[in-house]
């Protein structure tokens, strides 16, 4: 049962990394799980690793939704292009093209500028570059989150090998 528990745990890690590149998949939400599967097994709980890593998953899970429009509001965007930003974040995971969930918040973002002040089309460009400057730092966000976690897994497990092997 541990070795099963521990493979799972382990593609959870995985599938955890790969959410954490594509917006579809809750990617430090998968990868949390993957943690709390491996403490299921032999190894003794550690309660701080657990509620640490939940916290941050948590956290992470809000800033998602928040970096992205921080961004286009710094980069000098209005409520327009923040609601832009989020309904194209939608619109673009549900459309069948490629890299959507990339020119979704962009457009989005652009279009709600648009719509805001049509005459200043360079202000619209610079709020929807913002949408997609926080985007992509959200990602790299959660892509380190992730690679962490995996690498805590592999240390528990190292560490613990003894119980489970």
């Amino acid at each position: 049962m541990d070795s099963l528990l521990l493979l799972l745990g382990f593609i959870c890690m995985l599938i955890g990394i790969l959410g954490s590149i594509l917006p579809v998949m809750p990617g430090p939400v998968i990868s949390w799980v993957g943690i709390l599967l491996l403490y299921c097994t032999s190894i003794p709980i550690n309660y701080w690793i657990l509620g640490i890593t939940l916290l941050i998953t948590i956290v992470l899970s809000i800033l998602d939704y928040v970096i992205p429009a921080k961004g286009t509001k710094h980069f000098g965007g209005s409520k327009y292009g923040i609601w832009g930003t989020n309904i194209g974040l939608v619109v673009g995971l549900i459309a069948p093209i490629p890299f959507g969930f990339l020119i979704g918040p962009f457009l989005g973002a652009l279009i709600g500028e648009l719509v805001f002040d049509p005459k200043n089309q360079s202000r619209a460009f610079k709020a929807a570059t913002g949408s997609l400057v926080g985007f992509l730092a959200s990602t790299f966000i959660q892509f380190l989150v992730c690679v962490t976690f995996l690498g805590l897994f592999i240390t528990v497990v190292w560490r613990n090998s003894a119980l489970l092997f």
